[in-house]
Parts: structure tokens; C-alpha cells; sequence
């Protein structure tokens, strides 16, 4: 096991790079099992969770190469069967069943695993596949589905959801007829596997609305694509120059997708300038206390708030978040009132009181946001700070504390003892 270890209280200066957006990347893999061929993808970041799905593919008889740039070939798939073994620590693992029915007319699929931040079911996927023609049975944690031919249908899901817009937007490209999908998660991950599928022939229109409509086609060619930066990474490094008292230029930035989180950061005091692909964040002592509430793009994002809370636990006055995706994603509470934060949770609201000086302390993420939230306390922090459990962190994460680190951060990744 591997632990982070931080000695706090150095201001943040300089530039750094956001790496390709994870939630895109994966779910750009999943659907080059739509086409034969050989797909390329580029801007892949290299992460635990892009290693899951290399080998899930792998499993499945893709054949790749390479790592920021992929080559997968999929013209000699030879299993249908995603196993509990490789589906079980990655939920994005699930959205091979959509492309895999699609194109073979049959999948068996582990029921997901992931992080522990609340139940996120997947019978909003099976239900819309079931309308789509699929014959849909669940024996021994496994979703077994057949479908001679997937049909056009209109689906409407209950709340927006990015896996089951992910899922049913792949299956109906090679579909018979037309597909809408109505409520429709509007997540920029969503119009940038629309864009790649869109490269390979699919005909989709209305994506990053409410509305997405699908002409299904008979078949696809490979995919050619570059992932969209990560706006997550992107807005945890800033809030890194911000909790830091610094000065910090993230590059390769999809500023058009965050508003929500740079709105938010203005909100609280910070100085943000921003440019097409490059935003600039400045920060004092003289933060301010604001509300959040999580919510579905274009609001502000579940996998930012871990990250804005630890900002907010130096801000005069009384911030008050509340949660509304995930019921339980607040664990990593407990970690940060160790370090000396001020903060109580009611409910789905986290109640935060700003304190002057937050202290190094041992503490144990729980989740992958959770993971960047104690680092950035640790970065402010007075004294040493050390993070276990940071496999969490290594699954979204691109060599963060590196990245940190030439940014002027005293961040180390050691053995734990």
C-alpha cells in the first residue's frame, strides 16, 4: 500500500496542465466494440481505471496498443462475457452492455462495482434497453440480455443519468429506426462520446440537451478521436492555487464546460481570469462563506464537491453545502474535522464553519474525490499530512502529485508502513 505524504503551508505558483477527461475516455472505449477495425483515440490519461478497461476490452477480444494514444481493433471480438473480476471496481465497466448487444445481439455482464458513495443502480439502463427489443434477465450478478436486432424507441428516463444516456445512445446507433431519449444527462462527457461516435458515421443530433436523437445505422466505422480535457482535474487544480493562497494557470482547460465551479470560485473571493483553453486563479486570506447545491450539468458537480469543501473549511463564516446526486458522499467529513475543520452534517447537507488554520493530521480517503479533497487540505495545512488508501486516487488522478509538486507543493509518494 501507498500513502501520500504532504508538508503544508507553501503558496502554489506557476502552470500545469489538465490531463483527458476520464469519464470521456472511458466511455469512448466502450463504444469502439460498436465497429470493426482499428479506432484511435488520443489524450487518453493514464489512470487505474483506463488499465480496467484496457483489460476488460482485452478480455473481450479488442486488440490495443499504445497509451495517450490508443489503438483498438475491434474487428475479432470473440467473447460477449464482462466478468465480475473486471467489472466489479469500475462502473464505467458497465457500458459495454449497450455496444456488445448492439452489435452481437447478446451480452452477459457483471453487475458494477465502484466507489462507496451511495447506490447508482442500473435499472434505468436495463429498462430503456428492455424497450429498445432486448430480453433482459438478472441470475448470479449478472445481466443477461439478447436481441436479434435492436429497435428505435423514445425513452424517458425518470432523472437524468450520464451511464444510462451513455448506454442507450451506443446501442441505438446500430439500431433499426430512430431512438430519442428524453431527459437526457447534458454533460459535456456526453457530447464528446456523441462527437467520437459521430466520427465513426452514427447520425446523433441534440446532444448536450435534454433531448438526444439517434438515427441507427447498420454499421459504423472506426473511430477517430481526441478526449476532451477533464474538467474535474481541471477545477481540483485550481482550487489547489486557491486554498494555497497562490497563483496557478491551468492549461488545456475546458473552460466552456465550468461555469458552475468558476462561478463558485468567484463567489468565495478568488480572482479567476479566464482565456479559451486556460483559466487563472489568484487567492487571499479573505475567502467568503457561500451555499452550493450539487446538481446535474450545467449545475454544479457532485465530483467537485469533496474538493470545494475542503476550500471552504478556510472561509470566515458558515458555508452550507447540500448533496443532492449521491446519499453518501460525505465520508470524507470525518477525515477533514481531523485536520480541524469545523463541519457537521445533516442530512444531505454538510454545515461548514470556517476556521483559521487547518492541521496536518493521518487520515484515510474513502472515495476517488474524497482522495484530491484531503490532498488539497493537506496542502494548506500546518505541518505533515498523510493520506492512505490513495488507490482511490491513482483511478481519476494523472500523476496529481506530480503535477502539484512543480507547482512548488512538498508532496511525496511513499510505501506505508
Amino acid at each position: 500500500m501507498e500513502c501520500i505524504v504532504i508538508n503544508g503551508g507553501r503558496a502554489l505558483q506557476g502552470r500545469v496542465a489538465a490531463s483527458g477527461a476520464k469519464n470521456s475516455a472511458l466511455a469512448i472505449m466502450a463504444a469502439t466494440l460498436l465497429g470493426s477495425g482499428e479506432h484511435r483515440i488520443s489524450g487518453v490519461p493514464d489512470l487505474r481505471d483506463i488499465s480496467t478497461m484496457k483489460r476488460l476490452l482485452e478480455h473481450l477480444g479488442v486488440r490495443i496498443t499504445g497509451s495517450a494514444d490508443l489503438r483498438l481493433d475491434a474487428t475479432h471480438i470473440d467473447i460477449v462475457d464482462a466478468p465480475y473480476e473486471l467489472v466489479r471496481t469500475m462502473r464505467a465497466s458497465f457500458l459495454v452492455l449497450g455496444p456488445l448487444l448492439a452489435r452481437f445481439g447478446n451480452a452477459r455482464v457483471s453487475l458494477p462495482g465502484g466507489c462507496a458513495i451511495g447506490l447508482r443502480p442500473v435499472d434505468i439502463h436495463i429498462k430503456a434497453l428492455e424497450a429498445m427489443g432486448a430480453r433482459i434477465s438478472i441470475e448470479s450478478g449478472y445481466v443477461n440480455a439478447v436481441c436479434e436486432r435492436m429497435r428505435g424507441a423514445r425513452i424517458l428516463f425518470d432523472m437524468p443519468t450520464v451511464g444510462g444516456t451513455e448506454n442507450v445512445m451506443m446501442a441505438a446507433c446500430l439500431a433499426d429506426g430512430v431512438t430519442v431519449i428524453e431527459n437526457a444527462a447534458r454533460e459535456p462527457e456526453i457530447t464528446d462520446l456523441a462527437v467520437a461516435l459521430r466520427s465513426a458515421g452514427a447520425r446523433i443530433s441534440g446532444d448536450g440537451t435534454g433531448t438526444i436523437t439517434i438515427e441507427g445505422v447498420r454499421e459504423l466505422a472506426p473511430i477517430v478521436h481526441t478526449v476532451m480535457p477533464d474538467r474535474i482535474e481541471a477545477g481540483t487544480l485550481l482550487i489547489a492555487g486557491a486554498i494555497t493562497v497562490g497563483d496557478v494557470t491551468v492549461e488545456n482547460c475546458p473552460v466552456a464546460y465550468m461555469g458552475a465551479t468558476l462561478e463558485k470560485l468567484r463567489d468565495i473571493g478568488c480572482v479567476v481570469d479566464e482565456s479559451e483553453n486556460c483559466v487563472r486563479i489568484r487567492a487571499d486570506r479573505g475567502l467568503k462563506p457561500v451555499e452550493v447545491t450539487t446538481s446535474p450539468y450545467p449545475g454544479f458537480p457532485t465530483d467537485m464537491q469533496a474538493q470545494l469543501m475542503s476550500l471552504l473549511t478556510l472561509a470566515g463564516g458558515t458555508s452550507l453545502i447540500r448533496e443532492t446526486i449521491f446519499e453518501n458522499r460525505f465520508i470524507h467529513v470525518a477525515e477533514l474535522d481531523r485536520m480541524g475543520a469545523h463541519i457537521r452534517v445533516e442530512r444531505d447537507c454538510a454545515v461548514i464553519t470556517g476556521v483559521e488554520q487547518l492541521e496536518g493530521a493521518r487520515v484515510m480517503a474513502s472515495d476517488l474525490r474524497a482522495s484530491a479533497c484531503l490532498i488539497l487540505a493537506g496542502l494548506a495545512a500546518h505541518g505533515t499530512t498523510v493520506v492512505s488508501r490513495i488507490y482511490h486516487l491513482d483511478r481519476g488522478y494523472e500523476a496529481l502529485e506530480e503535477k502539484l509538486r512543480r507547482l512548488g507543493a512538498d508532496i511525496r509518494r511513499e510505501k506505508e508502513t
